[in-house]
């Protein structure tokens, strides 16, 4: 048993801080934490020594759609590369993020994503952004797709997937809603309520019916008025998660704060990254559409709607502790602890805790990534 010692930089736990603190890896799992009581190098094969910085659990993406000129709609290549790109800026787990296509499409899109999570374990499943979104709060997702709630569609996605997809974005206020919810929440899906115009009434019996994630707040929904607390009301008043897309165009610092005050164990922190994403300006695609990066901000090229982030997500918790003005505990929470949770996966992954699997991400004081480790191994180091 290869034992390896990581020590000198502030340690992040779910819980606390710990300034030169020291974590202890042994065959891809957390040992131990802790300030006193350091082992010696006596005691191990490999020391580690951080001399100013963080080290953070490994962040958790739960809607991501590519990187590296890549999306994840283009199979399992496109997948590897997009995923590769993301695991240098400290995304050591995460969804595979779908987009609207046609349905045929979207099948094939689905059963190559399933085989990256048959064969990655850093992949944990999938995530269906439509093709069951309203039209009038569509976004970059392709109108001549979209679909009214449809079972049997969703029956073969379903079969597509092999028990893979784990979150499925819709709007619950189209007709044959409600028994959509009802039929992905018995084949032990998540429902996330996006891209959709539905008032509070409608979000709320959406939540009560077992919905429990907003997708990208704010962005590609009914907005939120003092007489009309639509989506985000409802979900300050039913206790679930919602992501935010933290890159300054998608969400001004301020409405950030504002999902802070909902619940810090309410937000999670995600990129809607496409495949720009640390690929530069120019022309990209996105499902059927064509994109215009300038400047870092994805815009579709008729139109100009944004489409999608070119963030990554070590980026989101910089903004969140010097934009925001989120501590460090919750933000980098907001990036590890809460999506975990959310999956149901945080007796594995999502903080520095003994027993949990030893995703590491180094950084500098200002969050910049300098190595990764997934599962106790060395996946990036600068």
């Amino acid at each position: 048993m290869t034992k390896i010692l990581l020590q000198g930089a502030t340690v992040i736990t779910p819980e606390v801080t710990i300034p030169a603190g020291w974590v202890l890896v042994a065959d891809g799992l957390i040992l131990a934490v802790g300030l006193e009581n350091r082992p010696t190098a006596a005691d191990v094969d490999e020391v580690v020594e951080i001399a100013s910085g963080y080290l953070l659990p490994g962040f958790i993406d739960l809607h991501v759609h590519g990187g590296g000129g890549e999306n994840f709609d283009d199979g399992v290549a496109a997948i590897e590369i997009g995923l590769a790109t993301h695991h240098r800026h400290g995304t050591t787990r995460s969804l595979v993020s779908l987009v609207t296509n046609p349905v045929a499409k979207m099948i094939g899109s689905i059963e190559a994503a399933a085989d990256v999570c048959e064969s990655d374990p850093r992949v944990l499943g999938i995530h269906l952004e439509g093709p069951f979104l309203a039209d009038s709060r569509r976004g970059a997702h392709d109108p001549i797709s979209l679909l009214m709630p449809d079972l049997a569609v969703m029956g073969e996605f379903l079969t597509a997937g092999r028990g893979h997809i784990r979150v499925m974005t819709m709007a619950p206020e189209l007709p044959g809603g409600p028994e959509l919810i009802a039929f992905v929440r018995q084949a032990g899906v998540h429902i996330a309520i996006g891209h959709s115009d539905a008032d509070y009434d409608t979000a709320m019996a959406a939540f009560a019916a077992g919905a429990d994630l907003v997708t990208h707040a704010f962005n590609g929904m009914r907005p939120f008025h003092h007489r009309d607390p639509a989506i985000i009301g409802a979900a300050m008043d039913s206790g679930v998660v919602l992501e935010a897309i933290n890159d300054g165009v998608h969400l001004h610092p301020g409405a950030v704060r504002l999902l802070k005050a909902i619940g810090p164990e309410r937000v999670a922190l995600i990129t809607d990254a496409m495949g720009a994403t640390c690929a530069g300006d120019g022309q990209y695609t996105l499902g059927a559409f064509d994109v215009q990066v300038t400047d870092g901000v994805a815009r579709l090229v008729e139109g100009g709607s944004i489409a999608g982030s070119t963030l990554t997500m070590d980026v989101a918790v910089r903004r969140a502790v010097e934009q925001v003005g989120m501590s460090v505990l919750d933000a980098v929470n907001a990036a590890s602890q809460v999506p975990a949770t959310y999956l149901g996966l945080d007796d594995h992954y999502g903080g520095i805790v003994p027993g949990r699997v030893a995703d590491l991400v180094i950084t500098d004081d200002n969050f910049e990534v300098e190595a990764v480790m997934i599962a106790g191994q060395w996946e990036f180091r600068r």
